[in-house]
């Protein structure tokens, strides 16, 4: 049995605690014609490893990446903040004055979860690769 047999067989008797998955949200318009929809999308939008486009009541847009929110079950009293793209700059948006969000940029981290650094690993291994460091991925 190769080591990344054995592996596998570990990895499916083992108790783990379950994770999450992110939704691909890329290129993704969520509906916000109701408050319970703003909260929900606004929360995919913060877990995002990438870039959003707002596009506010006023008609003006900002493009770049939610760091932080404020989510008090009220609208009007909560509020997201965002770094836009080409600016270090950090504004913040009243959950209010947005009237569109989309998912403009690409997902940094897709596809670079630990399974996945755990399969390059033994495959490297296998093929007989010495000094396979534990140092990630360049996040591009």
């Amino acid at each position: 049995m190769s080591q990344t047999e054995e592996l596998q067989q570990t990895v499916e008797t083992q108790e783990v605690s379950p994770g999450f998955s992110h939704d691909n949200l890329e290129g993704w318009i969520p509906s916000m014609a109701t408050p319970e929809e703003i909260f929900a999308a606004m929360e995919k939008a913060f877990d995002f490893r990438g870039d959003v486009t707002i596009t506010l009541k006023a008609g003006s847009k900002i493009e770049g990446y939610i760091f932080d929110r404020r989510a008090t079950g009220n609208i009007y009293q909560s509020s997201v903040r965002i770094i836009p793209k080409d600016t270090k700059e950090r504004i913040t948006v009243p959950y209010c004055e947005i009237a569109a969000l989309a998912f403009t940029g690409r997902d940094t981290a897709a596809g670079k979860g630990w399974e996945a650094w755990l399969r390059k690993y033994w495959e490297k291994k296998e093929a007989g690769e010495k000094n396979i460091g534990i140092e990630a991925e360049a996040l591009d």
